[in-house]
């Protein structure tokens, strides 16, 4: 069955639904993505896992130009799942997903069994700086029902940066777990590439070259600085502005509010930015509680920052 007509079957399902009881509801629309998520990871090449608001659409634009170049295709064909293999049957098909639903359907909540046997490339930020975009993705571009079926705070409230990055629920607490999980499950998965925003910003084509390499593509060094350079800040800002991807891809990278800045999916920022959010007396708050993540990330208090542009 295609994707298309499972994700229409599941919109009239909860259509008929309607009269369930909200946790009901929620558990079932939680469900029926997580199978429909279920079977992409099964026909995929390689999974990209990642939390939300870590640079994934930076990467996807990248990795989209470099199986392009590859394959001579267009450049508005911006990569999801398996359009591109479609066109051209050497390039992969991508399972993007932040492990959300799929557990809702496998039943695996305490471990990852479910990419057993499958590459994984995991990328990761600062779960501060997450935290913090998060917080401007849930005002301005997340859909009133994704808040509702992730556990967010309802569409309309009135809360305030500090108390979203608090919520254990939406903030920091949970990156950090869901962080910590993926630290302990990397040793069962073993076939597991982890890459940091931070050193993507540092070493943008290293970062690719070392992720094409790890699942399996091989490309020339002049089509991975194409890559880089189309997925450059002032180019991606241009983009999104435009429209220029086509299909799912102009639906993603569009902002929720052409006016207003901070709906836009490039937004301006820096490493380490979540520091022009807080007071010093907040931030230390906030690095006392990044030091309960697990140490191979490298997210202590002295991870430095760095400025620049926030591509997510």
């Amino acid at each position: 069955m295609a994707d298309t007509a499972r994700a229409v079957i599941r919109h009239l399902i909860m259509l008929f639904c309607f009269w369930l009881p909200a946790p009901k509801r929620k558990q079932l629309e939680r469900w029926l993505r997580g199978r429909e998520e279920f079977k992409k990871l099964q026909r995929s090449d390689w999974v990209l896992v990642s939390w939300g608001k870590s640079g994934r659409t930076w990467l996807r634009v990248m990795l989209s130009r470099a199986y392009q170049l590859k394959g001579g295709i267009d450049p508005r064909e911006l990569l999801d799942f398996d359009n591109l293999h479609k066109l051209d049957p050497q390039l992969p098909a991508v399972f993007f997903t932040h492990n959300n639903y799929l557990r809702d359907y496998t039943g695996n909540f305490q471990s990852k069994d479910h990419f057993k046997g499958k590459r994984v490339v995991l990328q990761v930020r600062d779960p501060r700086d997450v935290a913090v975009s998060q917080f401007f993705q849930w005002q301005f571009r997340m859909r009133p029902n994704k808040k509702f079926i992730n556990d967010y705070p309802p569409h309309g409230s009135d809360i305030s940066i500090w108390d979203f990055v608090l919520d254990k629920d939406a903030g920091l607490p949970r990156v950090i777990d869901y962080f910590n999980g993926w630290a302990r499950a990397i040793p069962e998965l073993k076939d597991v590439l982890v890459v940091r925003y931070e050193d993507m910003r540092v070493a943008p084509g290293e970062v690719l070259a070392s992720i094409l390499q790890f699942t399996g593509t091989q490309v020339t060094p002049e089509q991975i600085q194409e890559a880089v350079d189309f997925a450059a800040y002032d180019n991606m800002k241009k983009m999104e502005e435009d429209k220029f991807f086509k299909d799912k891809g102009g639906v993603r990278v569009k902002p929720g509010d052409k006016d207003n800045p901070q709906s836009f999916k490039v937004r301006k920022a820096k490493v380490g930015g979540y520091r022009d959010y807080f007071t010093d007396e907040q931030c230390a708050q906030l690095d006392e509680m990044v030091n309960q993540l697990d140490p191979m990330f490298g997210y202590g208090v002295d991870s430095g920052a760095g400025s620049g542009s926030e591509l997510t």
